[in-house]
């Protein structure tokens, strides 16, 4: 895996994996990116850091200062998609919109906040994970697939395999420090 991967920018997923390739494709065809540009879009999650299992989603983290332009570009853009829907969650430090839809056979969440995306949670989360990966190697990386499979959620198979005590997703922002 290279150390060096812009994640702000999606070609590098053309010389990843067969997947990693095929959601260029999918992202590039439905210029989903170009669609969310004003918005800063990332994509993060478990496909971007080769960690994915066969039902993972593509999550696209997006920046806001307007909800009421993001809302009304989701629905404009892809509301006609398949399952489409979008709400409002406030379980975050703040709000989020979040639509959801599929796409070519992907499962594809957009997350907005009035948060840049780098700062975003998602995004953080990502970049530590992919620095652990890095550090620990492939035998790790198959781990925390094998927990993935199993049901855990990312952030508390990285925990589990790291002993990280008390909340995954808390415990995985310290190891950013």
């Amino acid at each position: 895996m290279n150390s060096n991967i812009d994640f702000k920018n999606i070609t590098y997923l053309k010389g990843g994996n067969d997947k990693q390739r095929h959601v260029y494709e999918v992202l590039s065809k439905n210029e989903i990116m170009t669609i969310l540009n004003e918005f800063d879009p990332i994509l993060v999650g478990t496909i971007p850091i080769n960690i994915d299992i066969e039902n993972s989603d593509l999550d696209i983290v997006c920046h806001f200062t307007d909800k009421h332009s993001i809302e009304k570009l989701l629905v404009r853009e892809f509301g006609t998609a398949e399952r489409f829907k979008i709400w409002k969650n406030t379980s975050q430090e703040s709000l989020a919109i979040v639509a959801n839809f599929f796409m070519d056979g992907f499962e594809i969440e957009i997350f907005g906040q009035n948060v840049p995306t780098v700062n975003q949670r998602a995004y953080r989360h990502m970049i530590i994970e992919h620095n652990l990966l890095l550090e620990h190697g492939d035998e790790f990386r198959k781990r925390i697939i094998k927990l993935k499979e199993k049901g855990y959620k990312t952030e508390p198979a990285f925990a589990i395999e790291l002993g990280l005590k008390g909340d995954p997703y808390e415990a995985l922002l310290e190891l950013e420090k």
